[in-house]
């Protein structure tokens, strides 16, 4: 029995791939005074506010097909969630 991971997992984890790279490369620019300090003890918020910041945009453009292939994911699973409704909802209007 092999374990495939849903579309939402996958895309999940690459997110989270997307900002813990982000967070790390601007975590040594922020290291190596090459990006500007928080004000006190919030530098670590500032450089995962920027590290947000900046795999938004990044998740965006490169999750793209990961993101569909989740949409499409979910979509089937909307669908046939309705149709067992609708299903138990026949069967309980033909009770009287």
């Amino acid at each position: 029995m092999s374990f495939t991971p849903s579309a939402t997992f996958r895309y999940t984890l690459m997110r989270l791939g997307i900002f813990v790279g982000s967070f790390l490369a601007i975590w040594a620019l922020v290291y190596f005074r090459v990006l500007p300090s928080g004000l006190g003890d919030s530098n670590l918020f500032w450089v995962a506010l920027l590290a947000l910041v900046v795999s938004a945009p990044l998740s965006w453009v490169m999750l793209r097909r990961p993101r569909e292939a989740m949409a499409v994911q979910v979509a089937e699973k909307v669908d046939r969630a309705k149709e067992r409704l609708a299903a138990n909802q026949s069967q309980e209007d033909g009770v009287v």
